[in-house]
């Protein structure tokens, strides 16, 4: 077993938000993101997990939800995908009590149902935290992502913070 989960969710944390989804075009960004491109901050969350082979990836995006658990990790570019273990969601849930919770609640249900004791979220929702996990959350602005050098300081001290533990 991992030695630390990184919940990760993906609009807002690889790439700006929102994204849509077109039937036949797949998953794109709206004329707002002109210039952006689906998951351009992959590499750098890539090189941050390098030091890091005990970091395991869950998947707390909602595109799990609406893609399936396959197809959202297939999304991953490989180095992030093969550290997939799972998702927040899946297929057994019951979809209307899932969505009604936040994504802090969400986060936090997975992590018991894991017995989790070391694990960081990333994410641009900071509704349904509680602030006594305020060690475990990183959260970024929903444009920037992780490509804002303070999220990315706050995901390498809080995921040598966990694996300290």
């Amino acid at each position: 077993m991992s030695k630390c989960i990184l919940y990760l969710d993906y609009d807002g944390v690889l790439h700006p938000e929102p994204v849509y989804r077109h039937p036949k075009r797949g998953m794109y960004f709206g004329v707002e993101h002109e210039g952006h491109t689906l998951f351009e901050n992959a590499n750098a969350l890539i090189e941050t997990l390098t030091p890091y082979p005990d970091v395991s990836i869950v998947l707390s995006t909602s595109w799990v939800r609406v893609l399936g658990f396959s197809r959202a990790r297939n999304y991953l570019p490989p180095l992030l995908r093969q550290r997939v273990i799972g998702a927040t969601f899946h297929s057994q849930m019951n979809r209307l009590e899932f969505d009604a919770m936040t994504r802090g609640s969400q986060v936090l249900a997975d992590a018991t149902r894991r017995s989790l004791r070391s694990w960081v979220a990333i994410d641009d929702d900071a509704e349904g935290w509680l602030s006594a996990v305020d060690s475990h959350l990183v959260q970024t602005d929903g444009h920037t992502g992780i490509s804002a050098p303070s999220a990315m300081e706050a995901l390498i001290r809080k995921l040598r913070a966990q694996l300290e533990q």
